[in-house]
């Protein structure tokens, strides 16, 4: 079985496509870059817009993320490159996919971003309330930057999986990893090799990254803890000040 195995793999033509292959990975990566851009900030500004105190933008987020996050990506993508053009709308294929990504992710982060900020205990934000903070001082001085801590293991993993998800352009042309990959399997037909290729390129750039958010992760983590003080180890200090004075 493992000789079958072996004899899958024909390296035939190998250093010809493989650079087809480094360029796909490119354009994966230009997508990842590029959709986290928008993502990030339009998931933040989403998030604090559905518990913001307006009714009609609380509304209208809860709308938008409900109706992305309950429709495929791949549908979205659809709708973007073959529908819109219809309407006059039209959009080259790498600008589709950015802005179909970035539709799709940014209403997920902002769910994870949310969850974030309502993690944040409440007192504090009543003790920021009582010292005559602003909302918009209390939410950059208080309530983000302790939220960061909390959403940057997800928002990594959401990147990671993004890396993975940009292959899902190329039902609008892109010509991406997996793209590539298609092409060159259809002429050479060596698809064991090619796709067993592509994959290993895949897990060079992601393992790295998921190692990238491990150690933030604990980074992060480092400054969240806090000593826990035991009754026991504060009475005896009490007596003996108690004794001294006495």
């Amino acid at each position: 079985m493992f000789t079958t195995f072996i004899d899958l793999f024909n390296f035939e033509g190998f250093w010809d496509y493989f650079p087809d292959l480094m360029r796909g990975a490119a354009i994966s990566l230009q997508l990842t870059f590029c959709v986290m851009l928008i993502a990030l900030p339009l998931g933040l500004l989403l998030a604090l817009a559905k518990i913001g105190r307006s009714r009609i933008l609380r509304i209208a987020a809860s709308f938008y993320i409900e109706v992305v996050r309950g429709t495929p990506c791949l549908l979205q993508l659809f709708y973007i490159y073959f529908v819109l053009p219809a309407f006059g709308i039209r959009f080259d294929p790498f600008m589709a996919g950015v802005i179909g990504l970035s539709i799709n992710y940014s209403a997920y982060l902002a769910e994870v971003y949310r969850a974030g900020i309502v993690a944040i205990p409440h007192g504090q934000v009543e003790a920021a309330k009582a010292l005559g903070m602003s909302r918009r001082k209390m939410l950059r001085l208080i309530i983000l930057p302790q939220a960061i801590r909390v959403v940057v293991p997800p928002l990594g993993n959401y990147c990671i999986s993004l890396f993975k998800d940009t292959s899902l352009v190329s039902i609008v042309t892109v010509r991406e990893l997996i793209f590539t990959g298609q092409i060159i399997s259809s002429t050479n037909f060596q698809y064991f090799t090619v796709f067993t290729i592509i994959g290993a390129i895949y897990l060079f750039f992601s393992y790295p990254a998921a190692l990238l958010v491990r150690y933030l992760e604990k980074r992060m983590a480092i400054g969240a803890r806090r000593p826990v003080v035991v009754a026991s180890d504060i009475a005896p200090v009490a007596t003996v000040e108690g004794t001294a004075k006495s």
